[in-house]
């Protein structure tokens, strides 16, 4: 992490909440606003990666809402848990043939039917 931004939060910043990923956010002490918003920021647990910002925290961040989550933040049936892009990673998706998978391809069904210009 940048050490600027640890000085400027140090000196300017009041916690408001930390995600599930140990991610930490802040507003300004004083109530600073930029662009007729108050400044709010996150201080990344670990890599800063945008992707391991939490859908409620993204919302929050972006000024979608005024309240922060809290535990009280309805969840449904249907959702799952957060995760960070995994792109790049050892838990990256690989689809059946792909070359760190194997690299052997199923064969054609006999559906297929290969396209060739007329």
């Amino acid at each position: 992490m940048d050490v600027g931004i640890r000085i400027f939060t140090w000196l300017s910043g009041k916690p408001v909440g930390e995600d599930a990923f140990g991610n930490r956010y802040y507003v300004h002490k004083k109530g600073i606003k930029r662009d007729g918003r108050e400044m709010r920021w996150v201080l990344y647990k670990g890599l800063p990666e945008a992707s391991k910002v939490p859908p409620d925290w993204h919302r929050w961040l972006h000024h979608l809402t005024d309240t922060p989550p809290g535990a009280a933040e309805q969840r449904f049936d249907w959702q799952k848990d957060h995760l960070p892009n995994l792109t790049g990673t050892r838990y990256a998706y690989r689809p059946p043939g792909h070359v760190l998978s194997g690299g052997q391809r199923d064969k054609a069904t006999g559906d297929y039917e290969p396209w060739t210009p007329a």
